[in-house]
């Protein structure tokens, strides 16, 4: 996982790739935090606030459009809704979830405080975008946030591992048999 953590500056080409894959400008792009093996722009760090002053409490941004439909693919399957279920069934697994919350507002206000602590996904109670919890994983690497890192296992079992997931992204066993 680690070569694909990328945590670097952006450049212009990169900027016409996010451009492209979003079908707009971006806005607010701190670094590429994920690149996919392949070699594209896939999670970006946003800044706090956008250049017009908006706050924008989403730190890990996915761009990568076979990410944002596989994210969007899970979403519509109802991945979400049985995450949400045994969010609140696991003790051991909300703790897990709540530290990658914490974890995400304090980097967020390391960059610049919005006086909210709302982070994004639904975390820490629940399980509400996957688009967000896929890039907070794929940032950060295995580990860190559990059901990002299930929608990233699940991705690589839909045909994504070594294109858009690193090939050797661990198998989730909470994700196996669900779809």
């Amino acid at each position: 996982m680690g070569p694909h953590i990328s945590n670097s500056p952006v450049s212009q080409d990169d900027l016409d790739v996010i451009a492209r894959q979003l079908g707009r400008v971006p806005r607010g792009v701190l670094e590429i935090s994920y690149r996919t093996p392949d070699g594209q722009p896939a999670v970006v760090k946003t800044s706090p606030h956008l250049p017009d002053g908006t706050p924008f409490p989403t730190l890990y941004y996915l761009t990568d459009p076979r990410l944002t439909a596989e994210a969007s693919r899970q979403e519509s399957g109802g991945v979400m809704r049985e995450m949400s279920e045994r969010l609140h069934d696991d003790p051991d697994l909300a703790a897990h979830y709540r530290r990658a919350h914490e974890s995400y507002l304090a980097e967020r206000d390391a960059i610049e405080e919005l006086g909210t602590d709302f982070t994004g996904g639904g975390m820490p109670e629940r399980v509400k975008c996957l688009h967000v919890l896929i890039a907070h994983s794929l940032a950060k690497g295995p580990g860190v946030n559990p059901f990002g890192d299930e929608s990233v296992s699940l991705a690589a079992d839909a045909g994504l591992r070594g294109t858009a997931i690193p090939a050797d992204w661990p198998a989730s066993q909470a994700a196996d048999g669900q779809e």
